[in-house]
């Protein structure tokens, strides 16, 4: 196990250098000079480039990215040119909003999609498993940014039942977290139903039953514990994809998390925050998928020797 542990996490700064690389390279790439965003439109030629040496836009490309990584290291992220704070503050602050929303979400895809996959592999064929398939689906095809629009419209411009915009009492969470969270639980539905129907007639299914164990310690027991590799990997693969659905969602709800300081900061070509928040969605992946791999060796021993 440890020597599985070690592999995985051995690979972790390599990958992490890559990606900083290349996000750093990605950021260049946007149109747009932050340089004429920070002086302003009607700024002349000469205080534009003015503006370039403040920044450090005029050194070269290999030198700029070396004073990005050594900061980095170091937990300096640089100063946004919008805010005028430490990139790291800025983060800080946003944060917890977004880590609460990924996580109410997350609950809400998990534990929705894990049931509805288990009845309706459990009732394969009835009224319950079509109309399941159907609703996940529809789950998995419906545009972030649309049911967003239509969850507003209807609950909180309609029948005013939950807030509008903002991050003000618990009731903010509902509208944005299952907003988020309706993509990952379809596709956990999916491959629930699926997982447990290629296991629930396997030999070792019928030979429980026939020791005289009931339905429940069959399906939760022996039939899930076995099914629990694809759903795993498909939960922990998932939360990148909700990383990106939280840009669109907390846009549309004005939640004042890291996927609004994103769009700012692409808006006001504000390089250093991009990089930040950028940097740090790819860490929590990371993260996640090294839990996942954790998860799965637990699940299974025979994936730590493969």
């Amino acid at each position: 196990m440890f020597t599985y542990l070690f592999r995985k996490v051995a690979m972790l700064p390599i990958m992490l250098l890559a990606v900083s690389l290349l996000i750093f390279s990605a950021v260049r790439l946007l149109p747009g000079d932050p340089a004429r965003v920070m002086a302003g439109p009607q700024a002349t030629q000469e205080a534009v480039d003015d503006m370039h040496e403040r920044l450090g836009l005029g050194r070269p490309f290999l030198v700029q990215y070396q004073v990005f990584l050594s900061g980095a290291l170091r937990g300096d992220l640089g100063e946004s040119l919008h805010s005028k704070l430490p990139v790291t503050q800025d983060i800080a602050e946003r944060l917890p909003y977004t880590a609460a929303l990924a996580l109410t979400s997350y609950l809400f895809a998990i534990l929705v999609g894990l049931s509805t996959g288990i009845f309706a592999a459990i009732y394969r064929g009835t009224w319950f498993d079509h109309l399941a398939m159907i609703i996940a689906i529809l789950g998995a095809s419906i545009a972030n940014f649309w049911l967003a629009l239509m969850a507003l419209t209807l609950f909180s411009v309609q029948l005013g039942w939950l807030p509008l915009l903002g991050a003000e009492s618990w009731k903010s969470y509902i509208l944005p977290s299952v907003t988020l969270g309706v993509l990952p639980a379809a596709l956990i539905a999916r491959m629930t139903r699926a997982s447990m129907l290629e296991n629930i007639h396997q030999d070792y299914v019928r030979t429980a039953r026939a020791k005289g164990l009931g339905s429940r310690a069959v399906y939760l027991r022996h039939t899930l514990r076995n099914a629990l590799i694809p759903i795993v990997t498909i939960v922990g693969l998932n939360f990148g994809g909700l990383l990106g659905g939280a840009v669109i969602t907390e846009t549309v709800f004005n939640w004042p998390g890291l996927g609004r300081l994103l769009v700012d900061a692409v808006r006001f070509r504000d390089y250093a925050v991009i990089q930040g928040v950028t940097l740090l969605t790819v860490i929590i992946v990371v993260s996640i998928n090294l839990l996942v791999d954790v998860l799965l060796s637990a699940i299974d021993p025979r994936i730590r020797f493969e």
